[in-house]
């Protein structure tokens, strides 16, 4: 098959990518910059030169498609409803070019649809959370096209060797204030996911999964922030401490609305539909092997 990638060059579109040639798709990635493009050229996938603003960049990449695959978003924390609304309009707009019986597959994110709760594929998160949340229903409108609508909630941290992300940034604070530490009594839990087995799963979900569903792409349900906190804390030889949820903008800066919420979401109803079985390093393996810290 012929699919449209946004994100191709990044974290996790750079694994489903390897993941789709290796299962003998062509692939054509959006490249919005020269190094976006070689590195969607360097994975031996073709270049597509354009941005997630640019709909009819957009729209041109999409047509000819036999499926999308959505996972270029731009997270700035400071303006997310605009992303949102920069995430809809591509949603419509690629959707709008597909041809009936083709596929959009679309990134979402397992953190505030059920908070506190373990949240499954079947929950719909509640009015008034993560402006992008909404955007799930925009791109399963396209169902009654024809078009096979997939979302793929990804857990809070994907990690790996290499990894820039939330956990990367929780390593960083721990060496500028001499201390690791979580909110509270650090029950708190994230769910997370080697990027290559979410680039596998990504693999499987474009030939298998049914139209309207959404997949939880994690592996591990929930991890105690604590647990995090003290095993960061071990390899830097620093001391453990707890932070008060009143402090931990303070402390975190932007992070703490983030490392403080109790978020575990499970994968059961993933794993059985596509017979998925993650089989690589978890998060505390990860940090364990230094892939943060040294």
């Amino acid at each position: 098959m012929r699919i449209f990638v946004t994100g191709a060059s990044g974290w996790i579109g750079s694994a489903a990518v390897r993941e789709l040639l290796a299962a003998g798709h062509q692939v054509v990635g959006l490249a919005r910059s020269e190094e976006s493009a070689a590195a969607v050229t360097a994975l031996g996938a073709e270049v597509h030169r354009g941005s997630l603003d640019d709909l009819d960049s957009l729209v041109a990449g999409a047509t000819g498609a036999d499926g999308v695959l959505h996972l270029g978003y731009n997270h700035d924390f400071s303006q997310m409803e605009a992303a949102a609304g920069t995430d809809r309009a591509a949603l419509e707009a690629m959707g709008g070019a597909l041809e009936p019986g083709g596929f959009l597959l679309f990134a979402a994110g397992t953190m505030g649809v059920n908070p506190g709760s373990l949240a499954t594929e079947d929950d719909v998160p509640a009015p008034g959370g993560h402006a992008r949340s909404a955007n799930a229903e925009t791109a399963h409108a396209l169902i009654e096209r024809g078009i096979r609508s997939v979302g793929l909630r990804f857990a809070p941290t994907v990690h790996g060797e290499g990894d820039h992300g939330f956990i990367a940034t929780i390593v960083d604070i721990a060496r500028t204030t001499g201390v690791s530490a979580y909110v509270g009594d650090g029950s708190n839990r994230w769910p997370a996911v080697h990027r290559l087995d979410a680039g596998a799963l990504i693999a499987r979900a474009v030939l298998d999964a049914p139209a309207g569903s959404m997949l939880h792409v994690i592996a591990e349900q929930g991890i105690p922030a604590r647990t995090i906190a003290e095993t960061i804390g071990r390899k830097l030889d620093l001391p453990v401490t707890s932070v008060a949820a009143a402090d931990a903008a303070e402390h975190f800066g932007w992070m703490g609305m983030f490392f403080s919420m109790d978020a575990p979401a499970s994968n059961e109803k993933t794993r059985a539909l596509l017979d998925w079985n993650p089989t690589h390093a978890t998060l505390l393996e990860d940090l364990e092997a230094g892939h943060y810290t040294d």
